[in-house]
């Protein structure tokens, strides 16, 4: 009988920093500095999460608060969470790691009382906006040349409220 790997959800540690940039080197072409990282967890240490499977740092999400128009309405101001980032390591996938990553960063923004909740994704990762679909957000607009190779993004947002 195959056993199903099992994984814990917990907030990152600054012990995490070089596991958590592995991930981020190998699964995005988008790269962060150190000081990008231990910033943004300092501003908003509840939606920087990490997923662990057996003693390692398998998966990561990244998440700020702020403010700014709504992804809805542009003539209303709102507090919202934006999913800078999340990568799980490829022989980690398709265990919910990134969905479980997702929804609980998701409640730490409610908790701020946030909103909204959007991110930014490439249109040609079709995995990625089919588990955000799953996960009830919505396709809100498109970005020319967002990425750094020049491809479009996909701004998906889900309403909190």
């Amino acid at each position: 009988m195959e056993m199903t790997p099992t994984f814990t959800i917990r907030g990152f540690e600054q012990n995490d920093l070089d596991g958590v940039m592995e991930i981020n080197r190998t699964c995005l072409p988008e790269n962060y500095s150190a000081s990008f990282f231990l910033d943004v967890h300092a501003k908003f240490p509840e939606g920087f999460l990490v997923a662990v499977n057996d003693n390692t740092v398998v998966g990561y999400i990244m998440c700020r608060l702020e403010r700014g128009f709504s992804e809805t309405s542009k003539f209303r101001f709102v507090k919202k969470g934006h999913m800078i980032s999340v990568a799980v390591l490829p022989e980690h996938r398709r265990k919910g790691i990134a969905s479980e990553l997702v929804k609980q960063a998701g409640r730490s923004l409610v908790e701020k009382e946030a909103e909204e909740y959007y991110l930014e994704v490439r249109v040609s990762n079709k995995s990625a906006q089919d588990l955000y679909d799953r996960l009830g957000f919505k396709q809100a607009r498109t970005i020319s040349f967002y990425y750094h190779n020049g491809e479009d993004a996909i701004v998906m947002n889900k309403s909190l409220m």
